[in-house]
C-alpha cells in the first residue's frame, strides 16, 4: 500500500514584496511631486537630446565595410559598396526622419510648453519608446528591402511616432495644467499637417508594399522630405481651410 508523503507548504516570502515597495514608493512619490511642482522642461529636453543623439548614432552601426578577397581591385570595392545601397539609403531615411521628430519635439516641449506634468512625461515616455525602435526597423528595412514585412514594420513605427507626437502637441496646447504662449491658429494647422502627412503616407505605404516595394519606399521618403520644406504645408492648407 502506497502512502503519499505530505510535504509541508513552503513559507511565503515577503522579501520581494518589501523590496518592490522599497523601490516603488519613492518613484511614485517623486512622480507625484513632479506633477505638483511642475518639473522644469529642461529636464525633459536633456533626456530627449540624449535619447535622440544615441539612437541617431546607433543607426550608422548597421553600415558595414564590405569584405573583399585578397587582391581585390578598386572596381571590386566599388561594386561591393554599390551592393550596400539599400542599407545606406535606409540609414539616410531614418536619420532625416529622426531629425524631423527631434525638431518637432523641441518646439512642443521647449518652445510651447512652459512647464511639464506627469501626463506629459508619460506621453514622452511612449514617444521615446518608439524612437528607440527606429534602429531596429531601419536595419530590417535595409537588409530585406525586397519583402513587404520590413516596410510594414517601419511604417508602423512611423505611424506610432506621429500619433505620439500629435497627442503630445494637443496636450501641450489644450491641457489646463500646461502653461503655453498664445499660438496662432494658422501655426497650429501647419503643425497638424506636418505631423499627419508622414502618418498618412505610412498608412498608404503598407498596402502599397504588396504591389510595389519601390513605390512604398518612395512614399516613405517623400513623407520625410515633406517636413524639410517650409512651403510644403501650403498645398495641404488650401484643402483644410
Amino acid at each position: 500500500m502506497a502512502f503519499a508523503i505530505k510535504r509541508p507548504p513552503r513559507p511565503e516570502s515577503k522579501i520581494p514584496i518589501f523590496i518592490l515597495c522599497f523601490f516603488t514608493l519613492p518613484i511614485l512619490t517623486y512622480l507625484k511631486l513632479c506633477y505638483i511642482i511642475h518639473m522644469k522642461p529642461n529636464r525633459l529636453e536633456q533626456l530627449s537630446d540624449g535619447i535622440f543623439a544615441i539612437v541617431m548614432t546607433i543607426l550608422v552601426f548597421d553600415l558595414k565595410i564590405p569584405t573583399l578577397l585578397e587582391g581585390a581591385t578598386n572596381g571590386d570595392l566599388w561594386r561591393a559598396l554599390i551592393s550596400t545601397y539599400p542599407t545606406f539609403l535606409s540609414y539616410v531615411l531614418a536619420f532625416a526622419m529622426l531629425f524631423n521628430y527631434w525638431r518637432a519635439h523641441h518646439f512642443f516641449v521647449s518652445v510651447y510648453a512652459k512647464n511639464i506634468d506627469m501626463t506629459l512625461t508619460n506621453i514622452n515616455a511612449v514617444f521615446f519608446l518608439f524612437v528607440g525602435l527606429v534602429p531596429f526597423s531601419t536595419a530590417l528595412l535595409g537588409r530585406e528591402d525586397n519583402l513587404e514585412l520590413p516596410i510594414i514594420i517601419f511604417s508602423i513605427n512611423v505611424i506610432m511616432l506621429g500619433l505620439c507626437l500629435y497627442m503630445m502637441r494637443n496636450y501641450v496646447f489644450y491641457s489646463s495644467t500646461i502653461k503655453n504662449p498664445e499660438v496662432k491658429q494658422g501655426e497650429i494647422m501647419r503643425g497638424t499637417i506636418r505631423t499627419f502627412v508622414p502618418v498618412i503616407f505610412a498608412i498608404i505605404a503598407i498596402p502599397l508594399s504588396f504591389a510595389s516595394q519601390g513605390l512604398a519606399l518612395t512614399l516613405l521618403t517623400l513623407a520625410v522630405i515633406f517636413n524639410f520644406s517650409h512651403q510644403s504645408t501650403r498645398f495641404f492648407g488650401k484643402f483644410i481651410k
